[in-house]
This record gives structure tokens, C-alpha cells and sequence, in this order.
């Protein structure tokens, strides 16, 4: 790895979270298909994969991302990797303060920030041992500007954009590398209620591998994502004001 650039993937061992299923497995994919020498799929539960990542035939590791315990052996059974892709997120559907489930917004705070600041301190001796690595979180546009209609997913996820600023300052002295992945609707389970166009997760997996390669700090990977920046840029109250409308929506819809 060069200074101020990522790990290329070509004989990286890579650790991808939330493998079973859409970004997760487009990363354990695109990693394999671009000649990584090892995956490491992190998964809940081991005994029941999904036939698509069984076929990939990567590592399969047990990694419930907030349990301990399922971290720190991850690491341990990972001791050579040298990209940690935390992908693993919760979007509960719940409103932040008139919440149904006023748990849901811990729930989305533990998953979509707290277990990547786990991960990101457990794997930090582990690149580091190496000479060096990459971290990438996968982010979305709910990082950018306040998402109502995503309640206590979008402070969640700009907790974590925060994170990847935070940690690239503090690890760059140990020769590992950070990049924040801005993403925005994808055709994954998450969005299956979001109807018009949707990326698919595959081409998020490898625009999230040119990004880490680059040693990008943040990338928008995605129309959605580069269009969500510029209208915030130009009319950041306009932009918070509509996402604000869409609480009421009876149909989310993208462009296109």
C-alpha cells in the first residue's frame, strides 16, 4: 500500500460484515472476483447462509456485530486480514421521537455506529500487525442531512460518518486507511418498501473498492448519492424541509 492509498484488493484478505445478502455479499463477490486471496464472511448465524454467499465459497465466520465476544474472536480467526468492510446495518422503520418502539433508535445506534467502532478498534492492531490495511464503512445519504422519515437510522449513521473521520486521523500514523461510503437506495431488503429506481448492490461494490483503493476519505457511489450532495449544497433548508415531507408520504419513490 502506497502512502495515501488504499489496499489493493488483488491478494487482500478481506473481512466484509453482513455477508449473507445484498451489499454484504456484493462485497464478498466483487473482492473474490478482483482477486482477493481470502474473504472472511461475517455473518449472525453460520447454519443458515444463503445459497448465494455459500457459492462464493468464502470463509464463513460467526459475527453478530454487537456481541463482543463475536468480535473479538472474529479477530483473532482474522489475524491475517487486511480490509475490514463494515457493512452490517439496521433500519428499523420507526420514527425517532413519536417512536412506536422506543428501543428502535438504540437498537440502530448499537448496530449502525457502535458495532463499527468496535470492529474498527478490535481490527486496528490487526492491520496494523500487517504493515497496514483499510477500513470501509458503508454509509448512506441519511449521513448527509437530517432524514426524518428514517428516524433514529440517520443520527445513527451520521454518528458513524463522524467515526470514520475520527478513526482515518488516529489510525493513518499506523498505515491504515478509511473510507465512508455515502450510498443511496439500492435494491437490498432494506429498501424493498422504495419503489423506482435502485442500485444494484454489486456496482456499490465496486465503486466502494476504487473508492478504498484511491484511499478516498468519503464517496458518493451512486446517482441518488451525487445528487442528494449537490442539493444539499445548494439549498441545504430546502433539501431538510423535503426530506421532512416524506414522513407523510404514502409512496417513497427515487427519480428515474
Amino acid at each position: 500500500m502506497t502512502a495515501g492509498r488504499g489496499t489493493p484488493v488483488p491478494g487482500a484478505r478481506v473481512v466484509v460484515t453482513g455477508a449473507n445478502r445484498g451489499i454484504g455479499l456484493a462485497f464478498v463477490q466483487e473482492a473474490l472476483a478482483q482477486g482477493a486471496t481470502t474473504v472472511y464472511a461475517g455473518v449472525r448465524d453460520p447454519d443458515d447462509v444463503t445459497p448465494e454467499l455459500a457459492a462464493t465459497g468464502a470463509t464463513v465466520i460467526r459475527l453478530e456485530v454487537t456481541d463482543a465476544d463475536d468480535i473479538a474472536a472474529a479477530a483473532e480467526t482474522c489475524a491475517d486480514a487486511t480490509i475490514l468492510v463494515n457493512n452490517a446495518g439496521l433500519f428499523t422503520g420507526n420514527r425517532l421521537v413519536l417512536a412506536d418502539d422506543p428501543e428502535a433508535a438504540r437498537r440502530e445506534m448499537e448496530v449502525n455506529y457502535f458495532a463499527p467502532l468496535h470492529l474498527t478498534r478490535a481490527f486496528a492492531p490487526v492491520l496494523a500487525a500487517g504493515g497496514g490495511g483499510s477500513i470501509v464503512n458503508v454509509l448512506s445519504v441519511a449521513a448527509i442531512a437530517p432524514t426524518a422519515f428514517m428516524g433514529g437510522y440517520s443520527p445513527a449513521k451520521v454518528a458513524a460518518l463522524y467515526l470514520g473521520g475520527i478513526a482515518r486521523a488516529e489510525l493513518e500514523p499506523l498505515g491504515i486507511t478509511v473510507t465512508s461510503l455515502i450510498v443511496g437506495s439500492v435494491d437490498t431488503r432494506m429498501a424493498a418498501h422504495v419503489q423506482g429506481r435502485k442500485e444494484d448492490p454489486r456496482d456499490i461494490a465496486v465503486t466502494g473498492l476504487r473508492a478504498m483503493g484511491r484511499g478516498e476519505w468519503v464517496c458518493d457511489t451512486d446517482p441518488m448519492a451525487v445528487d442528494a450532495r449537490a442539493r444539499l449544497a445548494r439549498d441545504p433548508i430546502r433539501y431538510e424541509r423535503g426530506l421532512g415531507k416524506l414522513l407523510h408520504a404514502t409512496e417513497l419513490r427515487t427519480k428515474g
